[in-house]
């Protein structure tokens, strides 16, 4: 591009200083026919090299434009690769470690899971081989399976939780959250209502405490009142499952044929031929046949 740009400031610098040349000062004349078709040919030429410059750089600029994008996505390929065969040659030098001190690699590789991790794996684990089974046996396992599903994307309110806790318990405002800063656990921790210091003192702890420990006894029932939020929640999931029904659409091969007249995907194929060169001649036939007024 600077091989261009040099070439046209030079053009247009030779240009002005023919246009500003003095009468007198021994330049051709305009009449003169030959310095005047010559200065043409001069332009024309310039011109031409200009064009000529320009589908050069155009084409040279394409091509390193190619040869990067290129270039990019094979080293983010390449990285990729790398990296799988880094893990890989990981894997095999600690399995061959474990060997030959006579360990088990499975079992080293266990270690650096904590019990928190464990019982979490083991529990997606037994959710997975419960729900490995994906057939429909009634509409009731159905609807349980749906419901065991959505269960998955509910996430708890612990600071309207924790809020309910210190009323109940009679401690003052952001007690709980403190103490579950440090480990969101610890605000999730059983209550004990027989406890002399956790004793209700107030009418609204009472009612409070009942509302929020209650058992098979309490006469509570149909109290809550969830929020806006939870509301607004509760109809976006419906709304989107209600679309996800109306686009769902189990698209079954060749249903817009009509009538199946085959037993498997040769067959199909065969009756197509067929029909293709004897329809014309047996459409009326197989109708009658069909009415029962054939003779």
């Amino acid at each position: 591009m600077s091989e261009v740009t040099e070439a046209a400031q030079e053009f247009v610098e030779k240009m002005t200083d023919t246009q500003e040349e003095p009468e007198g000062s021994g330049s051709p004349e305009v009449g003169d026919s030959g310095s005047q078709k010559m200065t043409m040919e001069e332009r024309k030429a310039k011109m031409e090299e200009l064009r000529r410059k320009m589908r050069t750089s155009a084409l040279e600029n394409r091509k390193q434009l190619v040869e990067e994008s290129t270039k990019a996505k094979f080293t983010a390929r390449e990285a990729a690769r790398l990296e799988r065969q880094r893990k890989l040659a990981e894997t095999l030098r600690l399995k061959a470690d474990a060997e030959e001190r006579g360990e088990d690699i499975e079992r080293a590789k266990n270690w650096e899971y904590t019990v928190e991790e464990n019982d979490e794996w083991e529990k997606k684990q037994a959710r997975k081989a419960r729900r490995a089974d994906f057939e429909f046996h009634n509409d009731a396992d159905a609807a349980r399976r749906r419901y065991k599903k959505d269960l998955d994307f509910i996430k708890p309110d612990l600071a309207a939780y924790n809020k309910q806790r210190e009323i109940a318990l009679g401690l003052a405002p952001g007690t709980l959250a403190k103490a579950g800063s440090s480990s969101s656990s610890s605000s999730l921790t059983a209550f004990d209502p027989s406890g002399s210091s956790l004793a209700p003192t107030s009418v609204q702890q009472r009612l409070a405490a009942e509302s929020l420990y209650r058992d098979a006894n309490t006469l509570l029932y149909a109290d809550s009142k969830p929020s806006e939020d939870a509301i607004d929640r509760v109809v976006s999931k419906i709304n989107t499952d209600v679309d996800k029904k109306k686009r769902f659409s189990r698209k079954r091969n060749n249903e817009d044929e009509g009538d199946i007249t085959y037993i498997n995907e040769r067959n199909r194929v065969f009756n197509k031929k067929i029909a293709r060169y004897y329809d014309k001649y047996t459409t009326e036939i197989r109708a009658s046949f069909e009415r029962g007024t054939a003779l």
